[in-house]
C-alpha cells in the first residue's frame, strides 16, 4: 500500500483565507521535483508570489510556474551547488520582486545504493549529494539572507528526511546529509534570530515519481512498517510549509515531522 487515502493532502487549504501569504515572496529550490512543486502550489494558493528554482528541469519549472494561481511568478535557475548562481539569483529576486520573504531549501539529490555496498557508494556520488544536499543549502542562505532579513519575518525552511534519525534510506551518504540538515537547522536559527527563523521538515518515505520507481515490494514494505500504514504524500510535506508560515510564527530551530509515526514502529 503507497498510497494515500483520497481525503488526505491538501489540509490546510480551506484554512488559509484568514491567514494568507498575499503581498510575500517565496523561493523553492528544486521548485519542478515532486515535493517542491506540491510546494510552489501550496504557497501560491496561500496567496505568494513564487519563485520556482531548478538545476536541470527548465521547462518543468516554466510550465509550473505559468500554472500556479495567483502571481506573478516566476522560473528561474538555482543549482544551489554553485554559489555564485545563487547569488545571481538572489539579485535577480531583489530586481524582479524586491524582496524575499520565505526561502524553502528543497533541492536535493540522491541514488538507490545498499548500506552494505561500500564500493557502489563511490566518492563522486558522495561528493554530489552532501555538495547539493548540505553545502547547498548553506549557499542558498548565505545568498538570500540579507532579502529575508530585510523582509522582518524571513523565513528559511529546510526539507529534511526522517532518514537524518533513522539512518535508514537511499543511501548512507543521504541520511548523513539529512542529520546535517536538521543540524544546520539548529545552528542558523541561532545566527540569523531574530530576523530570520529556521525549520526543518521531515518527512518519512514520500509517494513521489522518484519513489514509485523504486521496487514495489520495498516501498509495500516502508508502508507497512509505518503506524498510519501509507506513505507521505507531497501535499502534505507542503501542508507543513504551509503551517510554519501561517501558523508558526514563534517557532524556530525545530524539526517537524510528516512521517505517519514512523520512528514508532
Amino acid at each position: 500500500m503507497t498510497g494515500g487515502a483520497s481525503t488526505a493532502g491538501r489540509t490546510l487549504q480551506g484554512k488559509v483565507a484568514g491567514r494568507t501569504l498575499h503581498g510575500k515572496v517565496a523561493v523553492v529550490t528544486g521548485g519542478a521535483g515532486g515535493i517542491g512543486s506540491a510546494i510552489c502550489r501550496a504557497l501560491a494558493e496561500a496567496g505568494a508570489a513564487v519563485v520556482v528554482g531548478y538545476n536541470r528541469s527548465g521547462e518543468a519549472a516554466q510550465a509550473l510556474a505559468a500554472a500556479l494561481p495567483g502571481g506573478p511568478h516566476l522560473a528561474a535557475p538555482a543549482p544551489v551547488s554553485d554559489s555564485a548562481a545563487m547569488a545571481d539569483l538572489a539579485e535577480r529576486v531583489r530586481r524582479e520582486h524586491g524582496r524575499a520573504d520565505i526561502l524553502v531549501n528543497s533541492a536535493g539529490t540522491t541514488r538507490f545504493v545498499a548500506h552494505g555496498d561500500l564500493d557502489g557508494l563511490d566518492d563522486a556520488l558522495v561528493d554530489e549529494v552532501l555538495a547539493v544536499n548540505v553545502r547547498g543549502v548553506i549557499a542558498a542562505t548565505r545568498a538570500f539572507r540579507p532579502l529575508l532579513a530585510a523582509s522582518g519575518a524571513g523565513l528559511i525552511v529546510n526539507i529534511s528526511s526522517i532518514a537524518a534519525v533513522t539512518a535508514m534510506g537511499s543511501n548512507i551518504a543521504y541520511c548523513a546529509s539529512k542529520a546535517a540538515v536538521d543540524n544546520l537547522t539548529k545552528s542558523l536559527a541561532r545566527a540569523l534570530a531574530p530576523e530570520i527563523r529556521v525549520v526543518s521538515v521531515s518527512p518519512g518515505l514520500v509517494d513521489t515519481e522518484f519513489v514509485r520507481g523504486l521496487d514495489q515490494a520495498w516501498r509495500d514494505q516502508q508502508a507497512a512498517r509505518t503506524p498510519a500504514k501509507r506513505l507521505a504524500l507531497p501535499d502534505e510535506v507542503a501542508d507543513a510549509v504551509l503551517a510554519a508560515a501561517l501558523y508558526l510564527p514563534f517557532t524556530t530551530g525545530a524539526v517537524i515531522p510528516v512521517d505517519g509515526g514512523r520512528p514508532l514502529a
